[in-house]
């Protein structure tokens, strides 16, 4: 098959999306796409059926489905794109096994291995996310669920980054009980990230020191503390596509208001280090998926979107409206600078 250049891709996607009227009800002569898309803003919920149709949809498609699912960003989030900031709190030392983890106790990959860093570093960390522009700063700790003396150094750092720097703080610190998620709260936490990662069909495949269901109570200890719910998951780790399917639809009923969006990045040592077969368009399939299925939540590219999206990875921002600024977890992302670029090339506005 036949590929066009990456100038030339973007030109005619543009071009559709100049011809579409963003603000008309309907659009009767337009491909399914924009037909599904107009129902989706009408309230429609999509099935399964529906999300799987557009992850086995055509190559010859894909320009019809970026700019339908293009609409429906547009209607939540216009043109704006929200940077989010990770910091590494606590590095390696998890017991749990975890398949897809350069973290776990089963990777031998190496990387840097640390308990919770100390406040200057945290600190240090919020002043570079606001230097970035990001609108959130993360906390993320490599734990089955914290200590008590890691929940206290939350507790003692947010109410100083957030009097300082202004950010939003989302915490990612394992499995939670409802009373240190109430914790989290009294100390301004914002929302907390606890990724469901795949299906609940396929979850055992990946993990067997904790269950989905344990994943899912932590989510609903998030929401009763009062919290945002941030969730997502990895695509690429070996699961079919009706288990990404479900994965999104279960985020959309359990209310997630942002979805991280990873695409399994292979590290050396895990035992998923060989599997992941992605192509670029089948991470915007999937991105496009997840529009459709969450029409107003914030959706995110992750890890992996460097790796997997390659010179396509702007344009899965004609679904997602977020991105990490800078590195991930154990792994390293573009520039920030790049990022900029990338957004203001794309007629985009990064927003806090």
């Amino acid at each position: 098959m036949r590929t066009e250049p990456f100038p030339v891709f973007v030109r005619k996607l543009r071009r559709r999306i100049r011809n579409m009227d963003l603000h008309s009800a309907t659009i009767s002569a337009a491909p399914r796409w924009f037909n599904l898309a107009q129902q989706v803003l009408d309230g429609h919920l999509i099935s399964e059926d529906e999300g799987l149709g557009i992850l086995q949809s055509a190559d010859v498609e894909l320009l019809d489905l970026m700019a339908a699912a293009y609409r429906i960003r547009h209607a939540a989030f216009g043109n704006t794109v929200q940077f989010y900031y990770l910091m590494n709190a606590k590095s390696g030392l998890c017991p749990e096994d975890c398949s897809y983890c350069s973290q776990s106790k089963t990777s031998t990959a190496e990387i840097p291995k640390y308990n919770i860093l100390n406040r200057e570093k945290l600190l240090d960390g919020a002043r570079i996310a606001f230097e970035q522009n990001a609108k959130t700063y993360c906390i993320v700790i490599s734990a089955r669920g914290p200590s008590d003396r890691e929940l206290n150094a939350v507790e003692q750092i947010v109410p100083e980054i957030k009097s300082k720097y202004d950010l939003d703080i989302c915490a990612c610190l394992g499995l939670l009980d409802d009373q240190q998620a109430a914790r989290l709260k009294a100390c301004g936490v914002d929302r907390v990230n606890h990724n469901l990662n795949t299906s609940e069909e396929y979850y055992e495949r990946i993990c067997s020191t904790h269950t989905y269901s344990d994943r899912v109570q932590t989510l609903h200890a998030v929401r009763n503390a009062g919290m945002e719910i941030c969730s997502g998951g990895i695509i690429g780790m070996g699961e079919q596509p009706i288990d990404v399917v479900r994965m999104a639809l279960q985020l959309r009923d359990i209310g997630a208001c942002s979805i991280p969006l990873n695409f399994l990045i292979p590290i050396d040592g895990t035992p998923l280090a060989n599997t992941s077969q992605l192509t670029p368009r089948d991470c915007l399939r999937t991105l496009a998926m997840f529009r459709f299925a969450n029409p107003d939540r914030e959706l995110r590219i992750a890890g992996g979107r460097e790796l997997h999206l390659g010179t396509l990875q702007p344009l899965g921002l004609y679904a997602a409206n977020s991105v990490f600024v800078g590195d991930y977890l154990t792994t390293g992302g573009q520039p920030p600078e790049d990022d900029i670029r990338m957004v203001q090339e794309m007629g985009f506005q990064v927003t806090k």
